[in-house]
């Protein structure tokens, strides 16, 4: 038999064999493309199984990591709907310190309005001045949001509280994030004395079960929240001693230093005042204008 022949012969066994064993893997992965990669091994020898052998070595060297194509898939859940803006209503958009100002009952109302179908959380103060508006539906429309905003704090600080009385011991993260949710909202001073003197030492409280458990967990803004919030109710001991705890676990922040100053500047303490400016003199810390003007009024 031609030698030729026989090379041909046992190179189609073996090339039959190779796509053999291919589909068998491929069925096994559940491959839709295993027949036309039998159909093509088998039909073009050497070249077919050459084929595959080099994409797969390809695939290996180059896309080592599988293509996220999650950003890609068509689902409603991925869809941003793109709303036209409201120009009417975003033109007419102004505080509301100017709009009590206004004359006209309708502007006034219609100002209103578009001031609270936004984010009030931090609009309650301005809202508390539409109390005073000569328009009586403003007035009343303001004082009923108003409610509904303080409603739903005292209701989320009570949550807190009993989530605080019921709580294993092992995580008060939620502690944490009471101080500064509440600080969101007595820092507005919206609350009667008496009812905001309660809220500032409810809102202590949360601090000082996290501060118990771990310093750190505080971060230095929720250090100064407490401190300002002490200051407001004129706690002098108790904001001093925060002052001092944020200043030992945050030494090389502003904060830390203009909370000692404010506090002692409402004290009238001269001594423990100028000794914390000397403190700061000599420190990395970079002074801004707010407290360069508390320090030049002091003097």
């Amino acid at each position: 038999m031609n030698p030729r022949l026989i090379i041909l012969i046992v190179i189609g066994i073996i090339n039959l064999i190779v796509a053999v064993i291919c589909f068998i893997l491929k069925l096994r992965r559940k491959d839709n493309a295993a027949i036309t990669t039998f159909i093509v091994m088998a039909l073009c020898p050497v070249l077919g199984p050459l084929f595959y052998l080099l994409a797969f070595v390809f695939r290996v060297l180059f896309f080592r990591e599988p293509v996220d194509l999650e950003g890609v898939v068509f689902s409603k859940d991925k869809y941003k709907g793109v709303f036209r803006s409201q120009e009417e209503r975003e033109s007419n958009l102004i505080s509301v310190e100017e709009a009590i100002e206004i004359t006209n009952n309708k502007d006034l109302r219609r100002l209103m309005m578009n001031v609270v179908q936004g984010d009030i959380k931090n609009s309650l103060q301005s809202i508390l001045l539409a109390l005073n508006s000569e328009d009586t539906e403003t007035a009343h429309y303001a004082a009923s949001v108003l409610q509904d905003a303080l409603n739903e704090f005292r209701m989320t600080v009570e949550k807190y509280r009993k989530q605080l009385r019921e709580n294993d011991g092992k995580d008060f993260s939620f502690a944490a994030e009471a101080v500064e949710y509440m600080n969101g909202y007595l820092e507005q001073k919206i609350f009667p004395e008496v009812e905001l003197k309660s809220f500032v030492y409810i809102m202590e409280t949360f601090g000082q079960t996290v501060y118990d458990r771990d310093p750190y967990m505080l971060e230095n803004s929720m250090y100064e929240a407490i401190c300002m919030r002490l200051l407001d109710i004129k706690d002098y001991d108790n904001c001093e001693l925060w002052c001092t705890r944020g200043k030992e676990y945050y030494p090389n922040l502003l904060s830390s230093y203009t909370c000692q100053l404010k506090l002692y500047f409402n004290m009238h303490d001269s001594e423990k005042f100028f000794k914390v400016v000397d403190e700061v003199k000599n420190s990395p810390v970079v002074l801004d204008r707010e407290t360069l003007e508390l320090i030049r009024v002091f003097c």
